[in-house]
């Protein structure tokens, strides 16, 4: 969908958080990273989070982080609280959880249940279980990056996956 001519466009870094009115288009690249969107359908409002970690090895600190899924959760309910909405009323999407390195697990290693982006999954479901959201639509998993379009205006989240490149061996010859 053509972008309005009025509508800003936000481009999120890795940590970044972004809640808007119907004036706003939000991007990212996601590689082992998770984006959640949020969309409320009938007041125009929503946001994204760009999220690398479930959730900070260390003590809090005085101030939210978006680098951690938990902590941007928060930042959410902050959000919704403040236009006083209820999460039970937004369209949840989920995105990204690539395995960046899909030449490392085709080598005879199997894929960990602990990697990255196996525990950025999983904690993107828990999350919003617990705090009364329900997915809408999710693309998760898989090999490779992604960027991930999200329009306020309209709710419409569009996902762009490139080829995978594959890296080869160079064999040596005599």
């Amino acid at each position: 969908m053509k972008k309005p001519a009025h509508v800003i466009e936000i481009f999120l870094q890795p940590g970044d958080f972004y809640f808007a009115d119907e004036n706003t288009r939000i991007r990212t690249i996601l590689g082992s990273c998770v984006s959640i969107t949020m969309w409320h359908p009938t007041r125009l409002l929503g946001g994204m989070c760009h999220y690398m970690l479930p959730s900070r090895s260390s003590a809090a600190a005085d101030s939210l982080d978006g680098r951690y899924a938990d902590e941007a959760m928060q930042m959410f309910i902050q959000e919704i609280r403040a236009v006083k909405t209820h999460p039970a009323e937004y369209r949840v999407k989920l995105f990204g959880a690539g395995n960046m390195f899909p030449s490392v697990r085709n080598k005879g290693t199997h894929k960990s249940a602990t990697s990255v982006p196996d525990k950025n999954m999983a904690i993107a479901h828990s999350l919003v279980e617990k705090l009364g959201f329900k997915v809408e639509a999710q693309d998760l998993g898989g090999d490779g990056h992604r960027e991930v379009i999200f329009d306020i205006w309209s709710g419409y989240a569009w996902v762009k996956k490139p080829p995978v490149v594959k890296i080869l061996q160079r064999k040596e010859y005599s």
